[in-house]
């Protein structure tokens, strides 16, 4: 667990923009691998980057073949991440599983199944097994933190 004095103060954890949750319903929407590789793409832009004194190795989530760090914070038993990459579709990858689990309950989000959300997107079988790897790992980290909490 993260020492609080070099974790993000919580009022940088909250709901996410309509603007992201949008770019998810044009990824499930677009036809093809190569519009929703853009889609990720663009969705990874939306995000807000990681302040750089936040980028510590107590918070990069192990098993990403790129460096990626996560943060996380409980308001009111809902759950609240903050989240980056170095790696553009990482952080696209990244703002996908946040959609999909920020400002949600512990049951909420450790009935997430990220195979099956990623099924639905139409992204299954489109990752390479190393960002497939990548993915699990920050889908169980986020997990990991509900577990942690005990809320």
């Amino acid at each position: 667990m993260l020492n609080p004095s070099t974790a993000p103060s919580p009022q940088l954890f909250s709901p996410l923009s309509d603007e992201l949750v949008e770019a998810v319903n044009l990824i499930e929407q677009a036809n093809n691998w190569q519009d929703k590789y853009r889609q990720i793409m663009l969705l990874g832009k939306l995000l807000p980057p990681l302040a750089p004194e936040f980028k510590l190795a107590d918070a990069q989530v192990k098993g990403c073949e790129s460096q990626a760090w996560l943060y996380h914070y409980t308001l009111n038993g809902r759950h609240f991440y903050l989240a980056d990459s170095d790696a553009r579709i990482v952080k696209g990858l990244i703002g996908l599983l946040l959609v999909a689990c920020q400002g949600k309950t512990t049951e909420q989000i450790q009935q997430f199944d990220v195979k099956q959300y990623f099924d639905r997107l139409g992204l299954s079988g489109q990752l390479n097994p190393s960002r497939t790897n990548g993915l699990t790992a920050l889908a169980q980290a986020i997990v990991a933190y509900t577990q942690d909490v005990g809320t």
